[in-house]
């Protein structure tokens, strides 16, 4: 499985992982039930450590996407459209948070902020 990260991005490695395959399974490219890459094939694969993918993977766990089988492997959980828009809502108010949280340390006003949330948001659907 391919998954292209980069590593001058902000965001750890093993998240960049997560994100990428919560995307796929969110948008039914993994359907549910099938089997993800062993933590092993899949670090050697991107060629990150074991613990970056199992790392990823136990994120994807605890955000309810995927099921671990001790000694079968990772595989895709169906997903409840309520559900996954709950999750999805909980990680965005956390992020939102912390965003608010550096901002106002850094004294960015509520008008700049909204504005580079909405730049942000027009550069995603390009």
């Amino acid at each position: 499985m391919h998954i292209p990260l980069d590593p001058s991005a902000p965001e750890p490695i093993y998240e960049q992982i997560r994100a990428r395959l919560a995307e796929l399974i969110l948008r039914g490219d993994l359907a549910a039930g099938e089997a993800l890459p062993s933590i092993r094939v899949l670090a050697r694969d991107l060629r990150v450590s074991v613990i970056t993918t199992t790392r990823a993977y136990n994120e994807l766990v605890a955000d309810g996407l995927v099921d671990a089988v001790r000694g079968k492997g990772v595989f895709v959980r169906a997903q409840q459209p309520d559900q996954v828009r709950s999750r999805a809502l909980g990680r965005v108010d956390m992020s939102l948070a912390e965003a608010v949280r550096t901002a106002r340390t850094a004294g960015i006003g509520a008008d700049e902020l909204h504005d580079r949330l909405t730049h942000a948001l027009e550069e995603e659907d390009r």
